[in-house]
């Protein structure tokens, strides 16, 4: 995880660094630091623990510096502390670096070559820039010889910016897995981890490919391979309007997001749908997934979550085979492939680092891919087959929401291309159904102040809580548990309802909420029964329910769409409670603990 930001030529780095920061914080906040250079080889250390507003409110924005990085860290190597935060510098504090990733091989480089340096901290960073310093003293190289020196001999995953307080006029970087872009400006440029931290000072980028050596000035940007090739590439335009940027009226991201669900689902049928209804996604694209005998959806937290609703669709949509799998387990425990598989990544932020290690697999395999993404030009976007955008927009709040139903949302309309071009018979109009979702989501968020009072009631005291549901009411419980568990810390967990008797209904306790979702009239009627098993066993027992399948003392009922999209809007209720009960616990919604947004390490 981890976020990095470095400024090189005219304008004021403190600002830029800081502004970066603050919007790179859902990456990380346990710690943060800055360094500045001057030109005279003065330089200035700034590094803080916790968020980024206690470094703000030591750095000193007068001093005249010409270049700078800041990074903000989410701990993987040593605890949450001023000295394991970065940046880290070398011994005689010449170089300073930032890094976000793991080096899987620092405690060999510390033995081979670091046995009589002091090191001030618990991390594998501090090795990177003690291993630059070694080189250049050991070996008589130039800086940028001594950086590729260091990048040949570590392993690992890595995004790196250095400056040499003895050269001001340069700011160097390189990647390895971990995601770093340039950004481009007048009379300046910038490194970053996320194109939306420096938007608001340029929109022009540039992609770095893994084991690339980047060199800045503040007119010019080097970019080459360790061999020493130059290599030339074309810059795009990063599509980010600043003002999604903000969080406007809302106390916290998280609610701003759940409340532009109803848009997002609207724009992704103008993006994906013609005016006649008719899909408009690439020709080669609805022939591959459509020549396929299996897909394999690939996928963590959240996004593995969308891809049990994802299967169900491709299954009884467009009728192709479909499992699901976790990213972390799948690139190490590869299944028994079909015949002519096609899989699809789903990942917000298109930098998933369990997913992209699962990806490198598909494409050794020479497979193809499908990659269903929020960012444009993201690691896992480039390196698929193709790629589906989801359209929407920033998602900042570490708790995913709008990319969740986005996710949902781009393949039930794939599925539904890939019916029509196999002429299989429409049970329903996608585009229509859709739109009808997107008008219920509304309704569900005019209800907020029910919930909100419901949730006072229910949850506020509660050490732990169960979702259950069957069929698709199921793969929502998993979601919605995920959501409460990880911005509340109630203990919440998801069940089959019809497996609470095979040992999880012995977890049931006096006044335990158990929060059953129904939708589906087929299997409605048995998990009402469970509902009334947990009751008899003094659980606090919540349904919600469609309108079609709902009883008069059911807590919650949402109208009713066609069941294939229903976890489109159950979903919202349960993000609205997991909000609510974290906000009534005083705890910051945006960024719980122990947690960060983008998970760039394996």
């Amino acid at each position: 995880m981890c976020g990095i930001v470095g400024f090189i030529g005219h304008g004021n780095v403190q600002d830029v660094l800081m502004n970066g920061l603050e919007k790179l914080e859902y990456r990380g906040y346990d710690s943060a630091g800055i360094y500045l250079a001057e030109g005279g080889q003065t330089g200035h250390l700034f590094k803080e623990v916790g968020r980024i507003a206690n470094l703000k409110e030591t750095v000193d924005f007068d001093l005249p510096a010409v270049v700078g990085i800041g990074h903000t860290r989410w701990a993987t190597h040593g605890m949450a502390t001023k000295a394991n935060a970065h940046p880290h510098q070398s011994m005689n504090q010449r170089y300073s670096l930032v890094h976000n990733g793991v080096i899987e091989n620092y405690q060999a480089l510390k033995t081979e070559y670091l046995k009589n340096i002091q090191l001030n901290s618990e991390t594998d960073t501090e090795i990177v820039v003690a291993l630059i310093e070694w080189f250049a003293n050991n070996e008589s190289l130039s800086t940028k010889d001594a950086f590729k020196r260091t990048l040949e001999v570590i392993e690992g995953s890595y995004a790196l910016g250095l400056i040499d307080k003895e050269s001001p006029e340069v700011l160097y970087a390189a990647k390895n897995k971990s995601p770093l872009l340039i950004g481009l400006g007048q009379d300046f440029n910038v490194i970053v981890s996320d194109a939306m931290a420096t938007i608001d000072v340029t929109n022009e980028y540039l992609e770095i490919k893994d084991k690339e050596l980047i060199t800045l000035t503040k007119d010019a940007v080097t970019i080459e391979k360790f061999t020493g090739e130059v290599v030339q590439r074309e810059s795009y335009i990063a599509e980010l309007d600043a003002s999604d940027l903000e969080k406007g009226t809302y106390p916290f991201y998280m609610l701003k997001e759940i409340d532009e669900q109803p848009t997002v689902l609207r724009r992704l049928i103008q993006s994906y749908q013609d005016e006649q209804g008719q899909a408009v996604f690439e020709a080669d694209l609805l022939k591959a997934v459509s020549a396929a005998d299996r897909i394999y959806i690939i996928a963590c937290g959240t996004s593995y979550n969308a891809g049990w609703i994802g299967r169900s669709l491709l299954e009884k949509i467009a009728h192709i085979p479909t499992e699901v799998h976790l990213a972390s387990e799948f690139a190490y425990e590869l299944p028994l492939l079909s015949q002519q598989p096609l899989f699809i990544f789903l990942t917000q932020s298109g930098e998933t680092a369990d997913s992209r290690q699962a990806l490198v697999k598909v494409n050794e395999l020479g497979l193809p891919s499908l990659t269903i993404t929020n960012v444009k030009g993201s690691t896992l976007s480039r390196e698929a087959s193709y790629t589906l955008l989801l359209h929407a927009g920033p998602e900042i709040a570490v708790a995913s929401t709008k990319a969740y139903t986005a996710q949902i949302t781009v393949m039930a309309l794939l599925a539904d291309a890939i019916r029509a071009s196999k002429g299989i018979e429409a049970s329903f109009n996608m585009e229509r159904e859709l739109s009808l979702v997107a008008s219920v989501m509304e309704s569900i968020l005019a209800e907020k102040a029910a919930i909100q009072t419901w949730v006072e009631d229910s949850l506020m005291e509660t050490r732990n809580a169960f979702y259950i549901g069957r069929t698709l009411d199921y793969y929502v419980s998993m979601e919605a548990a995920l959501k409460l568990k990880e911005i509340s810390y109630i203990q919440t967990e998801s069940f089959a309802a019809g497996e609470l008797k095979h040992g999880t209904i012995a977890l049931i306790e006096e006044g335990t909420p158990v929060i059953a979702l129904i939708t589906e009239e087929i299997v409605g009627a048995h998990t009402r029964g469970n509902v009334e098993e947990v009751r008899a066993r003094g659980a606090n027992a919540i349904v919600i329910s469609m309108q079609e399948v709902a009883r008069v003392d059911d807590q919650f009922v949402i109208p009713t769409v066609t069941t294939a999209l229903a976890p489109l809007v159950m979903v919202v209720v349960t993000q609205l409670l997991a909000y609510y009960t974290a906000l009534g616990r005083g705890l910051d919604v945006d960024k719980p603990r122990n947690l960060a947004k983008s998970v760039t390490v394996e």
